[in-house]
């Protein structure tokens, strides 16, 4: 998919951060879009900001019954859905020994199966299509395990094994499937993160701190999905981190316990 001009994409978590970046950046493009999120208010802020014709659409990504109604209002207001993102999550920030099992399971269910029923919703109006492009927001976390975020870091995994699955499947179906890993990036995640007893963080890591901007992130997707690729990496320095664990797995992990996970 090489233009995104009067395509109609559809971005969960599109009130603030990443997804709000992406809708900005996809107006630029020409694109269509439906917007997502919990908060209709701040959905609504964005789209007026988007000189371009936006469906905004409330969803909870816990709350999946309602999915395949909204993908059919998506076909019924465009026509088509040609690129779903499904950027919409949330994190942790807590030794494992401290979480409770309510918290691991809330970021399974938002981060993964929230993706992945919205991904099983989406399918079958590609499939008929014979065309579309389907995108997740994973994390270096889902390329390796850090401090103080076990559960995100199961839950991005679990992305990256459903998705690469998908991708082999779909390829008869002209269907793209394209896996992001940000690295550390400028935005609310850490503040929004739960705490190992569900509570908010509510504290802006130096990590995040010290990040790339949103927009700089959404650049990357963006190109990345021009040019169909499998795996989109986007960061600052952190991101070489992939690369070093793949050819020196000792050297990274030497490297990684003298880091901190805020």
């Amino acid at each position: 998919m090489s233009e995104l001009k009067n395509k109609v994409v559809w971005i969960t978590g599109a009130s603030s951060g990443i997804g709000q970046a992406l809708a900005f950046a996809m107006v630029k493009e020409g694109a269509k879009l439906v917007l997502s999120s919990r908060r209709e208010q701040e959905l609504n802020e964005v789209a007026k900001k988007c000189s371009c014709e936006v469906l905004i659409l409330p969803l909870d990504l816990s709350d999946q019954s309602k999915f395949n109604n909204l993908a059919k209002q998506v076909v019924e207001h465009f026509g088509s859905i040609d690129v779903l993102i499904n950027n919409g999550g949330i994190s942790q920030r807590s030794e494992a020994a401290q979480t409770s099992l309510e918290v691991d399971r809330k970021l399974m269910e938002v981060n993964y199966f929230g993706a992945a029923a919205l991904t099983k919703a989406v399918l079958p109006i590609m499939q008929k299509q014979k065309s579309g492009h389907l995108v997740a927001i994973s994390s270096l976390s889902g390329k390796f395990g850090f401090f103080l975020r076990s559960a995100y870091s199961a839950s991005k995994f679990a992305l990256v094994g459903f998705y690469e699955s998908l991708r082999l499947e779909e390829e008869k179906n002209n269907i793209k499937v394209s896996i992001v890993f940000p690295g550390f990036v400028h935005t609310n995640i850490s503040q929004n993160a739960l705490s190992g007893d569900g509570q908010k963080h509510a504290k802006l890591d130096n990590n995040q701190k010290g990040g790339i901007s949103s927009e700089k992130c959404a650049r990357d997707i963006i190109r990345g999905i021009k040019k169909d690729k499998h795996e989109i990496i986007s960061g600052g320095s952190e991101k070489w981190g992939i690369l070093v664990n793949r050819l020196f797995p000792n050297l990274f992990y030497r490297i990684l316990r003298k880091k901190s996970g805020e």
